[in-house]
């Protein structure tokens, strides 16, 4: 049995018929959308197809924005029992592309629909779709095929996105799933309702969050991350567990999460800036509109407190709350702009299916009746940048307006958002050096390091700035950097240049529309060894690209006994996890055990002895089968070996079938 999981086709975007912000790229298509150039840029693929990948035991590929072209050829080139393709509802008429694609060039395939797009209806998506996802993809998927439940933490891929500012790359960021779902519950958010405001804590403790931080730092030691998580600080108690490991362990992290006034209020700054945090998404969203998330410390004070310690304010903000006037957004908008965050989104308010917002406006009437034209035109307006409700007290023009109103005076006023963070840089690498703790003091000259490297940004911020104001802020901010840094060398100069002209650069390929799609990206999981084809059509293979353990879970045809494949790198981390995860098994069941041990790239003395530590614990309820011959890094498991003839009867799949 074998899985596909395919994004939506490329090309995308409003120049090829889609809704505003439809595209690949948050900040560059909704966040940062006025700022051109100096817009940060970074592909955002759907992370979950690869999550719930990794964690089946089927086989199993994963698409990432492939043209029509490539969805069939990799349609004809294998045969797949199941494809399952996600969506938003802005992109309802997308998924039906693919779908249609699927349908003739895999007529046996089963299609699966997920993503947010499912809180249609089922008359709506049932001639779509044979099955549909509207929970945790991992649980739903396992279940649909038929294999064992596996209980939480699942195994963590190891995904980075590359971000770059003048089409250069300036900083990788490992993505982390921490949590699926908000208990805040905001009448207008579908994340919310969606998951019935429950939170699902896909990481559930401190010491699960660090290790998959750490992994990734072993590999990468510059990585920076995000956390996706509703609210991830909400939590306390799994935030606090996560900083006393952070604390012990003496690592730094870099870490942008998404929270609240209500989650950050539990913490004092300090306490934030030792977790690692050095930006927060927070909900302004209106100064009246009366949401729980909202209380807690004045807002003034605590954005105040925020930048001394260097840490980024990603701050959203709605257009079109029934209580609104031009005057009280631009009122609202002033008192946001005094707060001086780095990042602004300013979204219409809108209603979706499944939230109090959409319940009350659909009984009372107020859709706008030129979007229900028909139902797919008015799943093409869910952008945020549609006025879709009829207001007490303005236009759809003047509410839309006012929108490109905010994007720009906040380009305008603030300046470039990269110049802002380099601001915030420095003033958290004043404050923390400083400090009496030297954590702390550590974490400022990190901040003094990324500011230096800035250096490069600043000619082209003063030659192509905005505005004069903003230009002559740009030049005075140069020569802080300066004053507290030391002067640019001459190589730094020189890269300025560079910087300059890939600045130029950026904005022909934009004018032009050239290099602003991405290219396809494949990922194979559970296929055994890549082949030459799949090298030559750039693939890459989950157990080859990641150096972790890889293990694949299933049950024998003979009653009372399960089995457990592992392949990749069996070192200290690596083993306490799957120690834990065997441990969990074991409680929750009768059966006995196969540990079959594949291809182990590389083990060391403390993943061996929590192996031995596992199974000596299991009470012969765990037997250990080593591949045939000498294998060296095994040797140290030898005398758990069980080569007994009750094992050859078991008919375990065959050894080259690798996760």
């Amino acid at each position: 049995m074998k899985v596909l999981f395919t994004t939506i086709c490329r090309p995308i975007g409003p120049k090829h018929g889609d809704g505003a912000s439809v595209g690949y790229e948050l900040l560059y298509g909704q966040v940062t959308r006025a700022q051109g150039i100096f817009s940060p840029r970074a592909v955002h693929h759907h992370f979950s197809l690869n999550y719930i990948a990794l964690n089946i035991d089927a086989p199993s590929t994963v698409l990432q924005y492939p043209s029509k072209r490539e969805l069939v050829r990799e349609l004809r080139r294998n045969r797949y029992d199941y494809v399952g393709v996600p969506f938003i509802l802005a992109t309802f008429h997308r998924m039906k592309q693919a779908v249609a694609l699927v349908r003739k060039h895999s007529p046996h395939s089963k299609v699966i629909l997920g993503g947010y797009g499912t809180v249609a209806s089922d008359e709506e998506l049932k001639p779509y779709a044979d099955h549909i996802c509207r929970e945790e993809g991992v649980a739903f998927m396992r279940r649909l095929l038929g294999e064992p439940f596996r209980p939480l933490p699942y195994e963590h891929p190891h995904i980075v996105s590359t971000l770059k500012v003048f089409s250069v790359p300036v900083s990788r960021t490992g993505m982390i799933f921490a949590g699926l779902g908000c208990a805040n519950g905001c009448d207008f958010c579908s994340t919310s309702h969606f998951f019935k405001r429950r939170h699902i804590r896909l990481l559930p403790t401190g010491q699960d969050i660090f290790d998959v931080l750490s992994r990734y730092q072993d590999k990468d030691p510059e990585v920076q991350f995000t956390v996706l998580d509703e609210d991830f600080l909400l939590n306390k108690k799994r935030a606090m567990e996560f900083r006393d490991l952070v604390l012990q362990s003496g690592r730094q992290f870099n870490i942008f999460a998404f929270a609240s006034i209500r989650a950050l209020s539990q913490y004092s700054v300090s306490e934030l800036a030792e977790l690692g945090i050095d930006g927060v998404w927070i909900g302004y969203e209106g100064t009246r509109s009366g949401y729980g998330k909202q209380q807690g410390r004045p807002l003034d004070e605590l954005f105040a407190d925020l930048r001394k310690h260097g840490i980024q304010v990603l701050a959203s903000m709605i257009v079109g709350f029934e209580y609104q006037t031009p005057g009280i957004i631009k009122q609202e908008f002033r008192g946001l702009m005094r707060l001086r965050p780095a990042y602004c989104q300013f979204l219409i308010y809108g209603p979706t299916p499944g939230t109090p917002f959409y319940e009350r406006v659909t009984a009372e009437g107020k859709l706008r009746p030129e979007i229900l034209v028909t139902r797919e035109h008015y799943y093409k307006s869910c952008t945020g940048f549609n006025s879709m409700v009829v207001h007490p007290a303005m236009t759809r023009e003047q509410i839309e307006g006012m929108q490109r109103w905010c994007f720009n005076e906040d380009f305008q006023h603030l300046g470039p958002s990269v110049f802002r963070t380099i601001r915030l840089w420095m003033s958290g690498y004043d404050y923390l050096t400083r400090s009496d703790n030297p954590r702390l003091r550590e974490r400022g000259h990190l901040f003094g390091k990324c500011a230096r490297n800035a250096y490069l940004a600043f000619l082209a911020g003063k030659l192509l700035g905005p505005n004069r104001r903003a230009r002559r802020y740009i030049a005075a901010l140069e020569k802080r950097l300066h004053a507290r840094l030391g002067k640019p060398t001459l190589k730094e100069r020189a890269l300025s240049v560079l910087g300059l002209l890939a600045a130029l650069w950026t904005q022909i390929t934009i004018n032009i529309d050239y290099f602003q799609h991405p290219r396809l990206k494949t990922m194979r999981y559970r296929w055994g060894p890549r082949n030459g084809l799949m090298r030559f059509w750039g693939e890459s293979e989950e157990g080859v690209a990641a150096p972790e353990l890889r293990v694949t879970y299933g049950k024998t045809r003979v009653q009372g006994w399960a089995w457990m494949s592992l392949d990749g790198i069996l070192d200290g981390k690596t083993a306490a996890e799957f120690c834990q995860r065997l441990k969990a098994e074991l409680a929750q069941g009768t059966e006995r055990f196969v540990l079959r041990f594949g291809r182990i790239d590389r083990a060391d003395e403390a993943g061996l002895a929590s192996v031995h530590q596992a199974v000596r614990g299991a009470q012969g309820r765990v037997h250990v089968l080593l591949p045939k011959g000498p294998i060296p890094v095994l040797e140290g498991l030898r005398s758990l070996a069980d080569d007994s003839e009750s094992l050859k009867d078991l008919k375990l799949p065959d050894q080259g079938v690798r996760s």
